[in-house]
């Protein structure tokens, strides 16, 4: 295929099916070649910046993968917590620059993955604090927020000097008290603290 064809071909799934990541297998099938043919006329279109390896195998066009949507390529048990959560919900004021992935998977050597779409940190749980989310691959609100504190606690670090927390007011504190059981108590002593101190921030601020 020309470098054209391969350009509307990966633009048309995109816009028409919402497909943003191909296996080699895919697109050897769609060019009608072999693998080793399209290993070289890969190699050509990345040169071109036409397309970009995401993972091993996986190929798509350039800024089109989001972390959510390759995450399940890497590692089908693990989901997005943490700090990427904690910003994704508007909670924190930092970008985090990395990918925290709570797993129960142990990943040995490949624990970070460096990729396009950024830093992925592996993290392998038990299974009391291991709880995929009901839908997606990022935690809730509130379970990112006690993900973090358990991390951090883990690592004798204090969260609150990581990051600056913001809205949270908005966490629900009946779904805290639906997944408390999860954690340490001493994770939810933690966050009883920050959530305290930040209400008599606001109320301060108010007067």
């Amino acid at each position: 295929m020309k470098t054209r064809e391969w350009r509307q071909y990966l633009e048309t799934q995109n816009r028409l099916h919402g497909k943003n990541l191909f296996t080699v297998t895919e697109l050897a099938n769609v060019a009608g070649t072999s693998l080793n043919v399209l290993n070289v006329e890969l190699s050509r279109l990345r040169k071109y910046g036409l397309i970009e390896r995401y993972a091993q195998g996986k190929y798509g066009l350039p800024s089109s993968v989001t972390a959510e949507i390759l995450l399940p390529t890497i590692d089908s048990h693990a989901y997005i917590t943490g700090t990427y959560a904690l910003h994704y919900h508007q909670l924190i004021t930092q970008v985090s620059t990395r990918i925290t992935c709570f797993t129960n998977r142990r990943h040995n050597r490949s624990r970070e993955r460096l990729t396009p779409v950024g830093r992925y940190t592996f993290v392998c749980v038990s299974a009391s604090v291991y709880s995929p989310p009901e839908s997606g691959v990022i935690a809730t609100p509130e379970q990112a927020l006690y993900d973090f504190i358990y991390l951090m606690r883990r690592r004798g670090v204090k969260p609150e000097t990581l990051v600056t927390f913001r809205n949270l007011h908005k966490i629900r504190n009946t779904y805290l008290s639906r997944i408390v059981s999860r954690y340490p108590d001493t994770v939810r002593k933690h966050l009883q603290e920050i959530l305290k101190r930040k209400q008599s921030d606001l109320l301060r601020r108010s007067n």
